[in-house]
């Protein structure tokens, strides 16, 4: 009697990825619209593999569109931030646009608020006990203020005695002050060049009268002042 040999289930090949988009001119238009529709920046890669398209094609899209938001007369342009790409109004709307949105209020950060967060971007990551050592005042709630403001945050544990959190700065920092990744922040050094160059060419001038001398002491508490307004 003949066997019957059981057929056995052939799989199917596996599909070939589509071929992704290398001309640039098929995206650059998909491109405008999804960085045009996104409130935050969007990385290249991502934009690639949403479009479908080479990495080289992105990049030649994003090259054209910065050049026409370049052109005289432009009320936006694309900017480089926080390792992404985003469309932004230009800073000389800035009242124009307060005022129709009816924005009344600055969102500014203090004096200390401002130096704990250059303490934490410069030596990242870096615990409060250490902030406050190089500071010398206790930056609590200035760094609770910066939490909030999602500019910066943990990072883990330190392995010392009583395991202090680690602080860093967020994408959301970079995204506020415009830099595209930490390396762009300027050098000490440089920073100490600008002040004494800057300091070098600012004009003197001789009052008739010498201003009275501070009393000793004055301003000592003055930074502490600063750092509980921000509770």
């Amino acid at each position: 009697m003949a066997v019957e040999k059981e057929e056995k289930g052939v799989e199917a090949p596996p599909e070939e990825p589509r071929p992704r988009e290398t001309r640039a001119a098929r995206v650059v238009a998909a491109l405008e619209a999804l960085l045009f529709s996104s409130g935050s920046p969007i990385k290249k890669k991502e934009l690639a593999d949403v479009l479908e398209a080479t990495p080289d094609a992105v990049a030649e899209a994003l090259r054209q569109l910065k050049a026409q938001a370049e052109v005289p007369g432009r009320g936006v342009r694309l900017e480089e931030v926080a390792g992404g790409w985003r469309y932004v109004t230009r800073p000389e709307f800035d009242s124009l646009l307060r005022k129709f949105h009816e924005v009344t209020e600055r969102s500014r950060l203090s004096l200390a608020a401002l130096e704990t967060l250059a303490v934490i971007a410069y030596r990242q990551p870096v615990t409060l006990p250490e902030i406050q050592d190089i500071r010398g005042v206790n930056c609590a709630s200035v760094l609770n203020t910066l939490l909030e403001k999602r500019l910066v945050t943990t990072a883990g544990r330190k392995a010392v005695v009583g395991t202090p959190f680690l602080y860093r700065t967020t994408p959301d920092f970079l995204v506020r002050f415009g830099l595209n990744e930490l390396s762009e922040l300027p050098r000490p050094e440089e920073l100490a060049e600008d002040l004494a160059a800057t300091v070098a060419e600012a004009p003197t001038f001789q009052s008739e009268q010498a201003p009275p001398a501070a009393d000793e002491g004055e301003g000592e508490d003055e930074d502490e002042g600063a750092e509980s307004s921000e509770a």
